[in-house]
C-alpha cells in the first residue's frame, strides 16, 4: 500500500507522524511539496519518500491525500487528473466539497471529505468525514484508519453537515482558546502573575473538559450542580447572560458555517 501526501504542512506531518505511531511504515508513505525545506524536514523526521513535483510519481498510489490550502488546490491536482484510476482521494482542505474535487479529478468517483481541528497536531483531535457513494467499505475503513491517527473520528452522511462541523469542531480551538485569555486576564486583573493566571485558565478547562467526556450526564446538569443559588457562580453566570455569552456563542458559530458555505461556492465556482 501507497498513501502519498499533497502538500506537507503542519496536518500532513501531524498525520504522519500519528500513522507512523499507529503502524503505517515509512516506506508506505510520501509526500509532494514544493517546498525544500518541508521536503527535508519531513524526509529526516520520519524517512518517508518526498516528491517536488505531482509529475513525478511512477504510478497512482492507493491513497492521495489532499492536504494543500484551498486557494491552490486546482492547480496542485491538474497533473493528476486522469492518473488515479482505483484511488481513495482524502481531502483535509476546508470548504471545497466533493463534487468539486471530482470535476478538478475528471470525474473521479472515490472521494472522501474530511475536516480535522488543530488538536490533531497533539493527537487530540476530532474529525468528520463524509464519503461518496462510490467509496467501499474497506475504503472507508481505510480513511478512518488514517485519520484516527490524530484523534477520534465521526462519520456525516450529509455533505451539507461538513460546514457545520468545521463550525463546531474546525473553529472550536479558537472559541476555547478565546475563553482561555479571558480567564487569564481576569486572573491577571485580580493580581495573579501570567505564570499563575496561565495554569490557573488552562487546567480549569483542561479539568471541566475532561469531567464533561468522562461523565454520562449533560453538560448543562454539570453546569448547575456547580451553580449554588445565591453564590458566587450564579453570580457569574448571571453577567454573562447579561453580555450574551451563550447567545453569542450560538450565533458565532452559525457565522461560521455561513460563512464555510460561502466560501466553498467560491471556490468551487471555476
Amino acid at each position: 500500500m501507497k498513501i502519498v501526501f499533497l502538500g506537507g504542512g503542519n496536518m500532513a506531518n501531524a498525520l504522519i507522524g500519528g500513522m507512523l505511531k499507529q503502524g503505517f511504515s515509512a516506506d508506505q508513505i510520501g509526500v509532494i511539496d514544493p517546498g525544500s525545506a518541508a521536503r527535508q524536514r519531513l524526509s529526516e523526521t520520519y524517512a518517508v519518500d518526498c516528491l517536488a513535483e505531482a509529475k513525478m510519481l511512477a504510478q497512482a498510489p492507493d491513497v492521495l491525500v489532499l492536504a494543500v490550502k484551498p486557494q491552490q488546490m486546482k492547480e496542485a491536482l491538474a497533473p493528476l487528473a486522469d492518473r488515479l484510476a482505483g484511488t481513495l482521494v482524502i481531502s483535509i482542505a476546508a470548504g471545497l466539497d466533493m463534487a468539486t474535487l471530482a470535476r478538478w479529478l475528471a470525474g473521479h468517483a472515490q472521494i472522501v471529505r474530511c475536516m480535522p481541528n488543530t488538536p490533531a497536531l497533539i493527537g487530540a483531535g476530532i474529525t468528520g468525514l463524509c464519503a461518496r457513494p462510490a467509496v467501499s467499505a474497506e475504503q472507508r475503513a481505510l480513511a478512518e484508519r488514517i485519520l484516527r491517527a490524530v484523534g477520534n473520528t465521526l462519520w456525516i452522511s450529509d455533505e451539507g453537515q461538513m460546514d457545520a462541523v468545521t463550525a463546531i469542531s474546525g473553529s472550536g480551538p479558537a472559541y476555547a482558546f478565546l475563553f482561555i485569555e479571558a480567564l487569564q486576564e481576569a486572573a491577571a486583573a485580580f493580581g495573579f502573575s501570567p505564570e499563575d493566571a496561565r495554569q490557573l485558565a488552562i487546567e480549569t478547562v483542561q479539568g471541566a473538559a475532561a469531567l464533561a467526556a468522562q461523565s454520562p450526564e449533560p453538560a448543562a446538569t454539570l453546569r448547575e450542580r456547580v451553580t449554588s443559588k445565591g453564590g458566587t457562580t450564579e453570580a457569574a453566570l448571571k453577567v454573562m447572560a447579561e453580555r450574551g455569552v451563550k447567545a453569542g456563542i450560538i450565533a458565532g458559530c452559525q457565522a461560521a458555517e455561513a460563512r464555510g458555505r460561502e466560501l466553498g461556492q467560491q471556490l468551487g465556482a471555476d
